[in-house]
């Protein structure tokens, strides 16, 4: 046996006391040398099938880019909290991240019932709060914009309708007789509304509008009601589950018209598994079917990472982890809230085909300057998902 004394042993206890020290240490010690970023996201609840695929694109984003280096040398530190959608969660979450992790930019990744108490606690601290992954965009991060409000996803109420009652009347062979389809809730009758107002300045009769029960377990009484006013187009601005189960309760009763639906995650595997060439998906973001080199990389990322999820249901994510890299690019090192917000409200980022261009903001627009919109469906003589429309371009004012 070796035994230790005088000067040695004070040695030696002094480095087992810092050896502890070391590794009982907070985790935010470490985290000095990496950019705090805190997500608040329905990763459970009614909105987790279509948040929680994008959130976990965000994240394989963010691994991929520490692992060759982070941003001028430090990794970004992603803590992500669960909401359930629910207000008083995320005010929680947010309170914790901004006191007590002190990130330098907050992210919501889940339903508008979340977006006040959220966007209350980011203007009392001035922390830049940016809605992506699949978060409808606020009204807030359009022009004017409200200080500290961003938004990189793809949704929006008021140009999804724009452009899908666009399409609608350059493909009708005829007058257009339209039904209209929202689920119950405030965001998506406002998505609707938005709908019908471009409807009738382009000379549609509207002859049916549906709000319908998140709860329902059938709906074919709404569909009835459509086919009932001889509608010959239907659009929909819903969670999935309402946009789809109304189309095909349509089929059931025997309806044979055109039917636009607004792009959600599952859309494209919807595509394939309905084939009907008359359902219609409105897109701002690119399908799968485009086999872009983006999209081959997402695939590679998801498939060595064994994701819970597709990759083309990740879009949004890793267009936000895209958008996260450029604003701390710019923002540089050390970033503070200040440094960001500067940084965010001029920021460019390059979409490389997963858009129609890049988004853009101003001082004044938190949005982006241009919103671009693909329309898909499928085509039986191919067997496959094809472009009905490409990019269209709205200027967002």
């Amino acid at each position: 046996m070796i035994t230790m004394r005088g000067e040695t042993m004070r040695y030696v206890t002094y480095a087992i006391v810092a050896l502890l020290a070391l590794v009982m240490m907070p985790a935010t010690a470490f985290g000095q040398q990496a950019y705090e970023i805190g997500v608040s996201g329905a990763l459970t609840g009614p909105a987790a099938s279509t948040i929680a695929p994008a959130i976990q694109g965000l994240r394989l984003y963010v691994n991929r880019l520490n692992k060759e280096g982070g941003v001028h040398g430090h990794p970004i530190h992603l803590i992500i909290r669960d909401d359930g959608g629910q207000a008083s969660n995320a005010a929680a979450n947010a309170k914790q991240l901004l006191s007590d992790d002190h990130v330098a930019l907050l992210i919501n990744a889940s339903l508008s019932s979340t977006y006040a108490p959220m966007m209350k606690m980011a203007d009392r601290t001035r922390t830049p709060l940016l809605f992506a992954a699949n978060a409808v965009c606020p009204s807030q991060a359009f022009p004017p914009a409200q200080r500290f409000v961003f938004c990189s996803s793809g949704i929006s109420t008021k140009y999804d309708g724009r452009a899908a009652i666009a399409f609608i009347h350059d493909h009708a062979s005829g007058p257009v007789r339209l039904g209209l389809v929202a689920m119950a809730i405030p965001v998506s009758r406002g998505g609707i509304n938005h709908a019908a107002g471009a409807a009738k300045k382009m000379g549609m009769k509207i002859v049916q509008k549906e709000a319908i029960p998140p709860t329902t377990a059938s709906y074919t009484s709404f569909a009835t009601n459509i086919q009932d006013g001889k509608a010959n187009w239907a659009y929909s601005w819903a969670p999935w589950v309402t946009e789809v189960k109304t189309f095909e309760a349509l089929r059931q009763l025997g309806w044979n018209g055109s039917y636009a639906a607004v792009e959600q995650p599952v859309a494209e595997n919807e595509l394939k598994h309905l084939k009907d060439s008359k359902f219609y998906i409105v897109s701002s973001d690119s399908l799968f079917s485009e086999k872009l080199p983006i999209q081959k990389k997402m695939m590679r990322v998801a498939t060595s990472a064994n994701a819970k999820y597709p990759a083309d249901e990740m879009t949004e994510g890793w267009i936000a982890g895209m958008v996260l890299k450029a604003t701390l690019a710019k923002a540089g090192w050390p970033a503070t809230r200040q440094k960001v917000l500067a940084s965010m409200d001029t920021l460019k980022v390059a979409m490389h085909g997963l858009r129609g261009g890049p988004i853009l903001w101003t001082k004044r627009n938190h949005f982006r300057t241009r919103q671009y919109y693909r329309v898909y469906h499928w085509n039986p003589s191919s067997g496959s998902i094809v472009r009905a429309q490409d990019w269209k371009a709205f200027v967002v004012k």
